[in-house]
């Protein structure tokens, strides 16, 4: 059984800062691609970051310079430091892995259950 729990999500104002956090643990053989992803009311959810285990990052056009994704191996976590916040980043922020709980299988993703973020104009 492997668990991924987000927090740090809240309410902000424009142009404010947070940070979210996501620990992966359980029955864990390694964890591979780590990424953040968000879905707003009445829309799709989309790719906000992902890293992978050699700190290779990719971003969505509408968070680069803006948001920084991070991880801890050692610890299977991933971090989004989100800067310059916008009323247009307010999401449901989900934590996704890739996690591999026996060398026998292939990974599997494994989801996170979402934190709020709400910026406020």
């Amino acid at each position: 059984q492997v668990q991924l729990v987000e927090s740090g999500g809240g309410l902000v104002q424009a142009g404010g800062s947070l940070r979210l956090s996501c620990v992966a643990s359980g029955s864990i053989f390694s964890v591979k691609a780590m990424g953040w992803y968000r879905q707003a009311p009445g829309k799709q959810r989309e790719l906000v970051a992902v890293i992978t285990t050699g700190g290779s990052t990719n971003y969505a056009d509408s968070v680069k310079g803006r948001f920084t994704i991070s991880r801890d191996n050692a610890k299977n976590t991933v971090y989004l430091q989100m800067n310059s916040l916008k009323p247009a980043d307010t999401a449901v922020y989900y934590c996704g892995a890739g996690v591999i709980v026996t060398t026998s299988l292939p990974p599997y993703d494994y989801w996170g259950q979402g934190t709020q973020v709400t910026v406020s104009s």
